[in-house]
């Protein structure tokens, strides 16, 4: 990064491809940390160019390929989002199966037979 480029545009860059580059390996969160960060960072990039006319072309650059990554961020959120569904639903599942077992063999019930 030149050093013409806002400190904060350039660490919005830096924890971007950070990401995008480890996608396929981070977890939910790091996403999550991700997420938080960069929404501090938009903020306050917001705040600091509200009384400037426009970003310089290499700010207008990187924060357009920062966008660019939206798509492979937002498509890894929604991979972990149906993963952590599928988890639940099996708990749930293995949770009802195990309380109809309990139900029908409830400790210290006793069990007589009748003989003919």
């Amino acid at each position: 990064m030149t050093t013409h480029m806002d400190k904060q545009v350039a660490i919005l860059v830096d924890i971007t491809l950070n990401i995008t580059n480890r996608l396929n390996t981070c977890s939910f969160e790091e996403l999550e940390e991700f997420v938080e960060e960069r929404q501090i960072l938009i903020d306050s990039i917001r705040e600091r160019f509200s009384g400037r006319s426009s970003f310089s072309i290499e700010e207008e650059s990187h924060l357009k390929a920062v966008l660019r990554r939206d798509p492979e961020i937002l498509e890894r959120m929604q991979q972990l989002k149906s993963e952590a569904a599928k988890w639940l639903q099996q708990r749930e599942l293995a949770k009802a199966q195990r309380n109809a077992y309990e139900a029908v063999y409830t400790p210290g019930s006793i069990l007589m037979d009748r003989k003919k």
